[in-house]
């Protein structure tokens, strides 16, 4: 009789628990879809509100006067105090700071990721983790303080020696050099994460086929954790593109362009939107909505090229 009874109570009990676990889970998937709404919505709401006010100042009768949008998207002088609003140049500016901080920190960030998981003593590579987890926390105005006291003495110095002058340091490089310091700890630790998942037996596989230590970390361990690496490469060079504190404290904001010497002023699209941020309503206003406008757009594809390498650093034998 117990027996019996055990038989048609433990089934009873089985699917009770099911069902609170379905109820569980639908819970759970009702509460990520509030997120992902409430996170979309904000997007959204961002977006659109930037998309209309960056629109005004070339729409026919806009009240502050209207600005060609031709001469804005290719113009090479940007002169507020004259109403000249070309943004041309500086995106060409923008895209060489960025790439050549990212050109610069990439290969070190892997490189020092790389040394940390596979090479390091353990607490030589926890005393390097929490250096890169410290760099990373630290505010964007104290690195504008140090690049502005350091790295423009640098500068100064080392066009000195090439016979070339520069403004206090105030330069191209001052901005690459601040930029590649600034992208270095987000890779790092996007690295780090990516190394560290790379499944052993792929190492072991490699290193039994008679392949080096050094040939399997670069060949087998790095090729494995790429998406983790590019995906820092693109967050780095997010906050590359985004950067504006920082950048205006030793860019010297450059009123034509685009600039190629190194040890010459230049102008970014975020040091332009911080510029002039006094104003809150006219044309002075509103048409750094439209440099954010154009930024999002050089992110967006900026994105997509990173993405593509990704793919071909995948086909690499």
């Amino acid at each position: 009789m117990d027996e019996y009874m055990e038989k048609l109570v433990r089934p009873h009990i089985s699917k009770e628990k099911n069902q609170q676990k379905m109820r569980k889970d639908a819970i759970l998937k009702g509460i990520f879809r509030i997120a992902a709404v409430i996170s979309g919505g904000a997007i959204a709401v961002i977006v659109l509100f930037v998309f209309l006010r960056g629109v005004q100042p070339f729409l026919p009768g806009y009240a502050n006067g209207q600005v060609n949008f031709i001469d804005f998207l290719f113009g090479t002088t940007w002169r507020q105090d004259q109403g000249i609003y070309g943004a041309g140049f500086i995106v060409i500016n923008t895209l060489i700071t960025s790439f050549g901080a990212l050109i610069i920190s990439f290969p070190i960030s892997v490189l020092t990721a790389l040394f940390i998981v596979k090479i390091a003593p353990k607490w030589l590579a926890k005393i390097m983790t929490a250096i890169v987890e410290m760099l990373a926390s630290i505010p964007s105005v104290v690195y504008g303080v140090f690049a502005a006291g350091a790295i423009t003495t640098m500068v100064v110095a080392l066009a000195g020696a090439f016979g070339m002058t520069t403004a206090g340091g105030n330069s191209l490089l001052a901005v690459i050099l601040l930029l590649a310091i600034m992208i270095f700890p987000t890779i790092t630790s996007m690295s780090i994460t990516a190394i560290s998942s790379v499944d052993r037996a792929l190492e072991e596989g490699s290193l039994a086929l008679g392949a080096t230590k050094t040939q399997t970390n670069f060949k087998v361990v790095l090729i494995a954790a790429k998406s983790g690496i590019f995906a820092g490469a693109i967050l780095g060079i997010g906050r590359a593109f985004g950067e504006a504190t920082a950048v205006a404290m030793v860019a010297g904001n450059k009123m034509f362009g685009p600039t190629f010497d190194l040890f010459d002023i230049t102008r970014t699209l975020t040091s332009t939107m911080l510029s002039g941020l006094k104003e809150t309503t006219g044309l002075d206003y509103d048409i750094r909505f439209s440099v954010g406008l154009v930024l999002m757009v050089v992110i967006l594809v900026s994105n997509f090229l990173l993405n593509l390498a990704k793919k071909k650093v995948g086909n690499m034998s």
